[in-house]
């Protein structure tokens, strides 16, 4: 299975590009994982919160196809713990897809095109984080899960 992270818009802090390649690096040692950036939007600032939803939804869909199961990182979704989160790839992983693709929206969130299209979606806090710090707490995260499967001391018990 390959777990697939679609975001919206650079990262533009240098500091937290390098924590996020360091931890997709640790990651290639459990699961294929891809990282796919979707542009900001051209005169995003022309758009209404509405119009802006709808063609970063485009763009998000058009990356995504019928056979893979697309959770939203959304704050109005699930929260695990890391165990937890651990057990609900593993049911993923136990399932026989071939990707699992998690998308972080834009500033506005998602449009109700990417909602109809998603399987379930995640809640990594209920506090706010920049959607550049999101990347790098879901990418530890996904890290962490794995130790945590394989039965690794990165986790502490």
């Amino acid at each position: 299975m390959t777990i697939k992270l679609i975001c919206i818009g650079k990262t533009d802090n240098k500091a937290l590009e390098l924590l996020m390649t360091d931890y997709i690096k640790r990651l290639s040692f459990y699961t294929r994982f891809e990282l796919e950036v979707i542009p900001d939007l051209k005169k995003a600032k022309n758009l209404s919160e509405t119009e802006q939803k709808q063609k970063e939804g485009e763009l998000i869909l058009s990356k995504i196809s019928t056979s893979d199961v697309l959770i939203l990182l959304d704050e109005n979704g699930q929260q695990y713990s890391s165990e937890h989160f651990a057990d609900y790839l593993q049911k993923h992983m136990n399932s026989g897809i071939k990707n699992l693709v998690f998308v972080i929206g834009g500033p506005y969130g998602f449009s109700e095109m990417v909602y109809q299209k998603c399987s379930g979606k995640v809640s990594l806090s209920k506090m706010t984080f920049s959607h550049q710090m999101i990347r790098l707490f879901f990418i530890e995260q996904l890290y962490r899960a794995h130790t945590i499967l394989k039965n690794e001391p990165y986790h502490h018990r």
